[in-house]
């Protein structure tokens, strides 16, 4: 009987060992993307500047300029593959350097030639690959286009990386015989980088016509779904968010899923989609703005109001500074943290208040992206954008986002005593925590 027991619990044991080793590199991976993703408000912004509609407007005679400002702008964006392998490897890799940059450089350029050239014998990709070439005589030629964008997209430079980033681990400290001894260490990292990538590259020739098809068919049926699909990915993305996790459905919904052939390509990802034209991108995206600008800073106000007199200073300097920050640049981690633990509840509601806003939003087909996250500055930069549409009714909803969750958040606060900033039990008297931080101020 005790050894049956032991056994149980041993075998118990293991599973919950496997699920938090699991559950800690999926952590790993959604901080890794932090790094890449960052590159997006620049990306967004010099493309944004360049379009017809603000630097390229007729009669300015700033054409030119435009010109350089979407070049410098579409640069970024047409590389995102190459910059998340390089981004994704040094966030995952533990003491990364630059050989690790220069690994994953190396490694997605071998990658992204040996993927194309299998791909050029699918009858599912060979037509993304192959280009026509006239050739001297005037005859036309099939040839593999290795400008063209592969594929796998940000995909496959985010496997990439994690391949760079686990082999950099293994070997960037290997010792080889003494007649090799210049290619020991981190010299070795890029050399075995080329040599897996062109394995990977491979694998990826062989499956990605199937997977990626996969991939394709459930961005379709997510995207299909409409308001439905968008209040799904609204209520997922915070869920996702106490545990890190959210990063990696952002990366999918923001850069795989959706396709748009646009003047110059395909284009692939809400975002891109919604950066480059397309009239139907940013559905997926407008539900943020009522909830980020206005709800939550509404959240904010009401933590501050529901602390006692005495600790509002304290309270209302973090609270203030905290919805200026999520109003302006949509960044709203600092919020969320002051009450996500120490009252689930909220948090509960404002999962629902999300999916319930994007719901909405989506229903009425508003559109209205972004490039970093959903604050007044993309707001202003997108606002007079071809495809985004119903705008007002965005701003509308915000609003009444904002006394929404003031109203809501003081209510449930003071009727259920919950301890959020300023409400600490009396052992915590004097000690407020800083969200942002984590630390006792």
């Amino acid at each position: 009987m005790s050894s049956t027991a032991s056994v149980a619990g041993g075998g118990g044991g293991g599973a919950s060992s496997a699920w938090s080793s699991t559950f800690a590199v999926l952590q790993r991976i959604g901080r890794s993307l932090m790094l890449p993703i960052a590159v997006l408000p620049a990306a967004g912004i010099l493309l944004r500047l360049g379009q017809a509609d603000l630097l390229g407007a007729d009669g300015l005679g700033w054409d030119r300029i435009a010109e350089v400002f979407a070049a410098a702008g579409g640069a970024l964006l047409d590389n995102l593959a190459i910059l998340f392998a390089v981004g994704v490897a040094i966030g995952f890799a533990k003491k990364a350097d630059g050989s690790t940059a220069l690994s994953a450089v190396v490694a997605y350029l071998v990658f992204d030639r040996v993927s194309k050239t299998m791909f050029s014998h699918s009858s599912q990709l060979k037509g993304t690959v192959v280009q026509m070439v006239q050739q001297e005589d005037g005859s036309l030629k099939e040839t593999i286009g290795y400008g063209l964008k592969n594929p796998t997209q940000v995909l496959g430079g985010i496997v990439v990386g994690l391949m760079v980033a686990l082999l950099y681990q293994r070997f960037y400290r290997i010792k080889l015989p003494s007649w090799l001894a210049f290619f020991g260490g981190r010299r070795f990292v890029p050399i075995i980088s080329a040599a897996a990538a062109l394995v990977l590259g491979v694998v990826f020739g062989i499956v990605w016509p199937t997977l990626g098809g996969w991939i394709d068919d459930f961005g379709d049926w997510l995207t299909g779904l409409g308001a439905v699909g968008a209040g799904i990915y609204g209520i997922s993305n915070r869920l996702l968010l106490p545990f890190g996790l959210h990063h990696i459905l952002n990366s999918l919904i923001w850069f795989v899923f959706g396709t748009y052939n646009g003047p110059d390509g395909a284009v692939h990802g809400e975002i891109n989609r919604y950066l480059a034209g397309d009239p139907h991108a940013g559905t997926f995206l407008s539900g943020f703005f009522p909830v980020l600008m206005f709800g939550l800073p509404g959240a904010a106000m009401a933590i501050w109001r529901a602390a006692p007199p005495h600790k509002r200073g304290a309270v209302g300097g973090l609270m203030i500074s905290a919805a200026l920050t999520a109003f302006v640049c949509g960044v709203t981690e600092p919020i969320e943290f002051s009450f996500m633990f120490v009252a689930p509840v909220l948090y509960a509601i404002h999962v629902v208040l999300t999916g319930i806003s994007m719901y909405v939003l989506a229903a009425i087909d508003a559109q209205l992206g972004f490039s970093f996250s959903a604050g007044l500055i993309d707001m202003l930069l997108n606002a007079t954008k071809s495809n985004t549409k119903h705008l007002w009714a965005i701003i509308g909803l915000g609003v009444v986002y904002f006394f929404l969750y003031f109203g809501i958040f003081t209510f449930v606060i003071k009727k259920f005593n919950l301890p959020t900033p300023g409400r600490e039990p009396d052992d915590a008297e004097g000690a407020v925590i800083d969200p942002a931080t984590e630390t006792s101020k």
